[in-house]
């Protein structure tokens, strides 16, 4: 094989690792997950952290948990976390039988929970925590991760 060609190659495996060493897994903090673990947690897009999260936005957001219990159902409740009070944060469908989650949830089962988070236009730009929990039919949490972010315009 030619050196060019060899060159060529090399240089296009190390741009497609790049590209894929940027959907690495966030680093977050578990807030209290309790009938459950996670796995990985991913907000797509978001190549650093905090995440940038620009304004009339929508992210992907998909976690990979297993459950410790059976449970009926699973609702999704999202918060901003300024100066540690808990604003709620309105996503379109906090059931999470509607979100990638096979129920009734079974003990020992891993899942993958996918939804959007949306970033209104009308969002000021702050930095600020985002908390997500999934909460089962015991109202205990399935989840609960934080990861910190930036609004921006």
């Amino acid at each position: 094989m030619p050196a060019g060609t060899m060159l060529a190659l090399t240089v296009a495996l190390l741009l497609a690792l790049g590209s894929v060493a940027r959907a690495e897994p966030l680093r977050f903090v578990d807030c209290g997950s309790k009938d459950g673990s996670i796995t990985e947690v991913n907000v797509s897009p978001c190549p650093t952290q905090p995440c940038q999260l620009q304004k009339g936005t929508s992210y992907s957001v998909n976690v990979t948990f297993s459950s410790k219990i059976e449970s009926q159902g699973s609702k999704a409740k999202v918060y901003g976390e300024m100066l540690h009070v808990d604003v709620p944060f309105p996503i379109p469908e906090p059931d999470g039988c509607k979100s990638g989650i096979q129920c009734p949830i079974e003990k020992g089962h891993s899942y993958s929970y996918l939804n959007k988070l949306p970033v209104k236009s009308e969002y000021p730009s702050i930095k600020l925590i985002v908390k997500w929990e999934l909460i089962d039919d015991q109202n205990e949490m399935l989840f609960c991760w934080k990861i910190p972010v930036q609004i921006t315009s």
